[in-house]
């Protein structure tokens, strides 16, 4: 790497040594008075000694200037310096100081590499170093050549490359501490070796190494890489005398490269990556043309022989990053190969849980290689090859590849082309078809060939709805129509005869569709259906479009629907009875709503350039939904075109006449309310498609919407309505069966269905012991609770008693019973009648679990059905948010929360209660606008804010009380309606103003009832103990609506002392000091209002703060808390104001509570709130803690310097002290040995405790780390244990 000459930066100064711990910029002086060198010098080495890259190149790059630009022997320093580093212990340091040698030698050459080479060899001399620093030495060496190389003047210099290269030679035998590095670095030097210098130097000193190519990995890359590199020095005739052969791969070779393949596979073991080895192996075969011979014998027959892992990962690896250097020849070989079965076995066998997966890495190198290649015929080759490896007929790849969006324009219409071929002509002879293991063992009399059909036909199906879903893939709409109108055509027509005009007939099938794959294909369309509905605009339309325009999906170029155009082509397809069969003839009828259909949708194509193009959009895509189905529920779909064309007419006539005539509305229900039926009829059924188109269409009438339609919407979460439901439910049940069992257009279901089952005869011998324990283990489970069922049955049990009696199985009192009595007729009888009962009692105990089940999915079908009716009320509030009618939904999605914030067991209920809370948080409470004209409406408002509020404080979950409350503020939002200035006089706005029905600034609202409501609740939060309702929702209130705030003030002014609990009593204060804080409260109350409120207020919180007795609990300390953030507020208010407001009585109430238990817990508000009147915090006196004084210690001083701490000597408890002089002294003083016993016990307690504060903070790390080390006492401390350790045994002795 060569390095810019520019000036770099000066780094910071690393930390050096104490020779250069001398004051920034000082020069020191060399001990021969010579050299001196500054400080900025001497930090260049210490950066390029760093670990972060980028401070080793400024440092490198700062050196390089420095040199330029001095004088003297610094380059001597710096190259003795550079060579001291390359040995360094730090592995981070060494490349480093090998990268700024090889800068120096590139910028100076006038350096001599030779002198160089010897002084590293000199400085690294491994032979005279020490045992313990062969390591550093090694490296040493090593990073020398290595800079040596990266100077870029090792080849000018024939006779230094030479020695370089034995030297690497010499240290390839510490392979403990180098691994390959040598072999590899001189595979680098090779690279750039002239062919001349190779063949008159390096040749000679590498032959040996290349004689013996096939003894170790690294050897035989070696040869390779000359081979490469060399082909005109290293010919046949040359490797012949190297190797005994005259090329790599011969027969005698076969095994030994085999050998070494595997040596090399499983030194990767770890790093999970392809050796260098392979890929080079792979293109000295190409050359030699041997590539065939090496796939086969090598790879094929040696490699994957082998049953470890690494070796067939190795031959997947080897086969993906291979793909680009072969030819179609070769990539054909290798795509059809056993490399290829194999990797289909372990595709199958890795669908099991806790398996290594090679799939994503394969997926990632196709992926590389398409997006590399450019040649047509290699990317069809290759995308064909692995679509072509099934197992019984389905491919093993997902259906969903992404790799298919790297196929250009061409090979991704030649693809489709390929699978609609095989979808009619299923061909296996040209598919990679491999079995398991135990696929083979399984040999069940089942038609293998019709099973692979149906297997293949439905991936092919999936893979080519997956490439008009997925939006990374380059199409054209012409390449979507035709996939469109293929999966159609063969999901509902045959072909008869060919003609022109439909392409489909051209070819016929080889093998017919049987009824499951017409399912699966009608199914599967409904699914391309839903992907066609929202695709963006393809081809040229997408990017000629203005970027600040809305998007259309689902729409063509040319404006229409994709479903449209499908409904055209259905249209020729009807009209083409000679030459195609519908699967399902339409009868008379049928073609006739069919007829008018079209002739319905032509004629709403007309009108909806109109001005009502919303509404006529939504009739004309439910027309053409309605009538495509018309091909798979014919009868269904007669009766719902007749619907829409009567709201179509109904429509046109409102069109017409604004208003309708009351008769026709009392004896038939308006067109909208039919739509709304219409749309949750689409919902029941578990079709995404029914739902999108669902929600577009309502989005589009929702203007329309009455009454009587949002009814029929919100009846369906109603629990009454459930029972009406139910059979609609059941049907819907069915529908979902026969679909999830047809639906195979998911990737992801089929994947799974196919894959598990072939993972569950791939599984080994002990999972399928495990499998066979749990599923042993669930039965008994099962017979168990029958079993308690039975304990339980009075009935079977008189049943069973009644059959025992019967044939004198049981004894009558006062007879004997024996075995004789009964023959063996009678007994096969009494066997075939027990049997016949307990198989009663069995099926009966299946059929009420049965019914059990049944209710459980159509309960989860049920709540289905809810969620997404909840998406027509999600739109109804976005589109409509100022229609009086929402005011109808706020009560059904409360009840919605009560119903399931307590019941919510799985996660279905989950999803509902989230999406119905999150709709009335965000799309109704927190709606930017809201509605203006309420004036008719304004007393039923009223009451229904009355209702949430009664029914926010009955609640037992707060959570629930919160969104009832939160509902009461919306009424009251709109109840007040926008803001009116009092000071309005003009006429205009007074009339506007009458108009709207507002009278003053409260607008439709009601104060005194209003009032009187909130008064009420507020109370029962105050003196109720359990109470639903919450501090924060009054506040919420307070902030919202200060003229509410006004007139609950005095209510929360009395609650500061009438609460009933400690909580109560401390949100009464944090309202009174918001309404407090409010400007609007503070213009309500001018003059002497003011004053007397913060007097009240005052004294409020005075008698308040009198009945504290003690702040222990966390409620008290809360309550006062709250308290002393109100009378901060009210003594700044006092003394900024200068009010005529005396705080005398307030002052001594809070000097008292300075005297309470526990009141440092309020300390800092507290006495923040004395400072305001005057009184300053007491500082705290901090006692130094007294040393003890040597000379009134009894007993000698000990010397500790240099000595080991009491808590560090080692002492044995269990043997009796010997006595000292000290204790023969207290002896002598004592001789009763009595009066010293119990002041001794203390002191020795004492004496342990000091002892071990002592020692935590001997051991305590941060303090030994950030230390100075110069004061450490280690060494005279390991002194003094051993002198007392001899002074311990010569005391013992």
């Amino acid at each position: 790497m060569v390095l810019s000459p520019s000036p770099a930066p000066t780094p910071a100064p690393a930390p050096a040594p104490a020779a250069a711990a001398a004051p920034a910029r000082t020069k020191l002086t060399h001990s021969g008075g010579v050299l001196q060198k500054n400080r900025e010098f001497l930090d260049f080495f210490w950066d390029i000694a760093k670990p972060e890259q980028e401070i080793r190149l400024m440092a490198i790059s700062g050196l390089l200037e420095y040199l330029r630009s001095s004088e003297g022997d610094d380059l001597e320093y710096t190259i003795q310096r550079l060579i001291e580093g390359l040995a360094a212990t730090r592995e981070t340091a060494r490349p480093g100081f090998s990268l700024a040698l090889a800068q120096v030698l590139q910028c100076k050459e006038t350096i001599l590499l030779r002198t160089i080479l010897e002084q590293i060899k000199k400085k690294h001399d491994i032979n005279i170093t020490k045992k313990k620093f062969i390591r550093n030495a090694v490296f040493g060496n090593f990073f020398g050549v290595l800079a040596l190389s990266q100077s870029g003047r090792l080849i000018k210099e024939p006779d230094i490359l030479l020695e370089s290269i034995q030297l690497l030679q010499s240290l390839s035998k510490y392979r403990q501490y180098l691994r390959d590095l040598p072999a590899k670095t001189i595979m680098d030097i090779l690279s750039e070796t002239p062919e001349n210098v190779f063949k008159k130097i390096l040749f000679g000193a590498l032959q040996e190494d290349m004689s013996s190519a096939f003894s170790t990995p690294a050897q035989l890359h070696l040869l390779l890489v000359a081979l490469q590199r060399f082909p005109k020095v290293l010919k046949p005739k040359n490797l012949k005398k190297l190797l005994g052969s005259s090329a790599i791969l011969s027969p005698e070779n076969v095994a030994k490269l085999i050998e070494l393949l595997k040596v090399a596979a499983r030194s990767v073991k770890k790093d999970q990556t392809l050796p260098p080895l392979a890929l080079d192996l792979v293109r000295v075969t190409l050359q030699e043309g041997t590539f065939e011979m090496f796939w086969k014998d090598v790879v094929e027959n040696g490699l994957l022989k082998e049953p470890s892992g690494p070796t067939s990962y190795f031959c997947f690896r080897l086969l993906g990053a291979s793909l680009p250097l072969l030819s179609l020849s070769q990539l054909n070989l290798v795509l059809t190969g056993e490399v290829m079965r194999q990797y289909g076995d372990h595709v199958v066998i890795a669908q099991l849980p806790k398996r290594f997966r090679f799939g994503p890495e394969m997926t990632n190198l196709v992926d590389s290689f398409l997006e590399s290649t450019q040649d047509e015929a290699k990317q069809f080759m290759v995308i064909k090859g692995f679509s072509s490896l099934t197992n019984y007929g389905h491919p093993v790849i997902p259906s969903y590849w992404k790799v298919v969006c790297r196929l250009q324009s061409s090979v991704l219409v030649k693809y489709v082309d390929w699978l609609k071929n095989m979808f009619t002509s299923p061909d296996f002879d040209i598919c990679t078809e491999f079995s398991t293991k135990r696929q083979k063992e399984n040999k069940q009399a089942i038609d293998r060939t019709q099973h692979s059909v149906v297997r293949l036909r439905s991936w092919i199906v999936a893979r080519l709805i997956s490439i008009v879903d997925n939006w990374q893939v380059k199409k054209e709409e012409d390449l979507v129509m035709d996939i469109a109108r293929f999966i159609f055509f063969h999901a509902f027509f045959g072909a008869k005869r060919y003609t022109s005009d439909i392409p489909e007939t051209e070819v016929t099938l080889t093998i017919p569709l049987d009824e499951k794959t017409r399912d699966m294909m009608e199914s599967s369309f409904f699914c391309l259906l839903n992907h066609l509905n929202s695709l963006p605009p393809l081809g040229d339309s997408a990017e000629l479009g203005d970027k600040n325009e809305k998007r259309v999906f689902g729409v063509t170029a040319d404006g229409n629907l994709w479903i449209y155009c499908l409904v055209q082509y259905a249209s020729v397809l009807l009209s083409q009875e000679r030459s195609v069969q519908a699967v399902k003839p339409f009868t008379q009828i049928q073609r006739k709503a069919w007829d008018r259909m079209l002739q319905s949708v032509e004629d709403l194509q007309k009108k909806s350039k109109t001005a009502r193009k919303q509404e006529a959009s939504a009739f004309q895509l439910l027309f053409l939904l309605v009538g495509i189905q018309l091909f798979k529920v014919g009868e269904d779909s007669l009766a719902l075109l007749s619907d829409l064309h009567k709201c179509v007419e109904e429509w046109e006539q409102k069109k017409i006449k604004k208003h309708s005539t009351h008769v026709t509305r009392k004896e038939e229900p308006d067109w909208v309310e039919v739509m709304v039926e219409i749309l949750l009829s689409f919902l029941s059924q578990p079709n995404r498609l029914m739902r999108q188109v669902s929600k577009m269409v309502f989005t589009r009438i929702c203007p329309h919407v009455t009454k009587e339609a949002l009814q029929l919407i919100l009846d369906v979460f109603n629990p009454e309505s459930e029972e009406g439901e139910e059979s609609a439910l059941i049907v819907t049940e069915d529908f979902e069966k026969s679909q999830t069992k047809a639906d195979w257009s998911n990737d992801d279901e089929m994947e799974d269905e196919s894959d598990s089952d072939e993972s569950e005869e791939e599984e080994d011998n002990n999972d399928n012991d495990d499998g066979a324990d749990d599923s042993d283990e669930d039965k008994s489970e099962e017979d168990a609770e029958e079993e308690r069922e039975e304990a339980v049955d009075e009935n079977f049990r008189m049943e069973l008693m009644k059959v025992l009696q019967t044939t004198n199985a049981i004894s009558k009192e006062g007879e004997s019973s024996s075995d004789e009595e009964a023959d063996d007729e009678t007994m096969m009888a009494l066997d075939k009648n027990i049997a016949a009962l307990f198989s009663e009692r069995k099926k009966r105990l299946q059929a009420a679990k049965d019914k059990k089940e049944k209710m459980m999915k159509e309960k989860a079908l049920r709540k289905n059905f809810k969620i997404k009716v909840l998406d027509l009320i999600e739109v109804f509030l976005a589109k409509q948010p100022e229609n009086p009618l929402i005011f109808d939904i706020i009560e059904p999605l409360i009840a919605i929360i009560e119903e399931n914030l307590s019941s919510h067991s799985n996660q279905q209920e989950q999803d509902y209660l989230r999406k119905a809370a999150d709709i009335f948080k965000n799309q109704l409470c927190k709606a930017k606008t809201y509605c203006q004209n309420i004036s008719e409406m304004k007393e039923d408002l009223h009451k229904l804010m009355e209702r949430l509020v009664s029914r926010a404080s009955k609640q037992s979950d707060s959570s629930v009380s919160l969104y009832c409350f939160s509902g009461a503020l919306y009424l009251l939002r709109v109840l007040k309606g926008k803001a009116i200035n009092p000071a309005i006089t003009d006429k205009t706005e007074k009339g506007e103003k009458a108009k709207t029905g507002q009278v003053d600034s409260f607008g439709n609202m009601d104060m005194k009832k209003v009032t009187e409501l909130y008064q009420g609740a507020l109370t029962l939060f105050m003196t109720r103990r359990k109470c639903s309702l919450t501090g924060s929702m009054f506040g919420n209130l307070f902030s919202r609506f200060p003229v509410m705030c006004e007139r609950l003030l005095p209510l929360a002014i009395v609650s500061i002392t009438d609460g009933i609990r400690e909580h109560q009593r401390g949100q009464a204060c944090c309202l009174v000091l918001q309404a407090l804080q409010s400007q609007d409260v503070r213009q309500s109350f001018p003059g002497d209002k003011w004053n007397e409120l913060i007097t009240e207020v005052i004294s409020q919180v005075t008698q308040c703060l009198k009945t504290v007795t003690a702040v222990k609990l966390k409620v008290e300390q809360e309550e006062v808390r709250k308290c002393l953030e109100l009378v901060q507020f009210l003594v700044k208010t006092v003394t900024q104001q200068r009010l005529d407001i005396s705080l005398a009585e307030l002052t001594s109430v809070l000097q008292s509570l300075e005297e309470l238990e526990d009141a440092c817990k309020i300390s800092d508000l507290y006495w923040h709130v004395m400072k305001l009147l005057g009184f300053k915090k007491p500082q705290k006196v901090k006692v130094k803690a007294q040393l003890p004084n040597p000379a009134a210690a009894p007993g000698p001083l000990k010397k500790k310097k240099g000595f080991l701490p009491e808590t560090k000597k080692r002492k044995n408890w269990k043997k009796k002290k010997t006595p000292t002089l000290e204790n023969e002294q207290i002896k002598k003083e004592n001789p009763d040995g009595k009066s010293d016993e119990a002041p001794k016990a203390t002191s020795d307690r004492m004496d342990k405790k000091k002892k071990k504060k002592f020692r935590k903070r001997k051991k305590t790390p941060k303090e030994n780390a950030a230390g100075n080390t110069e004061k450490t006492q280690e060494p005279p401390a390991k002194k003094s244990k051993k002198k007392s350790d001899g002074g311990k045994s010569n005391q013992l002795g």
